[in-house]
C-alpha cells in the first residue's frame, strides 16, 4: 500500500476518532484518555502538544476545555506541576466536549 492511500483510513471506523503520538513525553495517564475521548461521536482528531511546568499542583489527571481554535478546541491537561496543551478537531461545542470528557474523568 503507497504511503499517500486512504486504503488504511477506510478500514478505520467512521465514528471514531484519532489520537497523534508525535511526542516521546506524556502526562502520565493522558493516552489512554485521550483514546476513550476518540471514541467519541464527531471528534476526528486529537494531538497533545507542548508540556510546561505548572506552579500549582493537580494530584489527579485533569482535562480543562480551554479556548476555541479553528476547526475545534485547545485543551489543557494537568497532572502533578505538568501541564499539556491538546488540540481536538471536531464539530462539537465546548459545552459538549466538557459533557463528553466528565465521566472519562477520575
Amino acid at each position: 500500500m503507497a504511503r499517500g492511500s486512504n486504503s488504511a483510513v477506510a478500514n478505520q471506523p467512521l465514528d471514531k476518532g484519532r489520537v497523534v503520538i508525535t511526542h516521546s513525553t506524556y502526562i502520565p495517564g493522558l493516552i489512554p484518555l485521550l483514546e476513550k475521548l476518540a471514541t467519541v461521536p464527531r471528534i476526528q482528531t486529537i494531538t497533545p502538544a507542548v508540556i510546561s511546568r505548572a506552579r500549582s499542583n493537580a494530584p489527579a489527571l485533569r482535562l480543562k476545555v480551554s479556548v476555541a481554535i479553528r476547526g475545534g478546541h485547545k485543551l489543557i491537561a494537568r497532572k502533578g506541576k505538568s501541564a499539556q496543551e491538546v488540540f481536538v478537531v471536531t464539530e462539537l461545542s465546548k459545552s459538549e466536549l466538557e459533557k463528553a470528557i466528565a465521566p472519562l474523568l477520575p
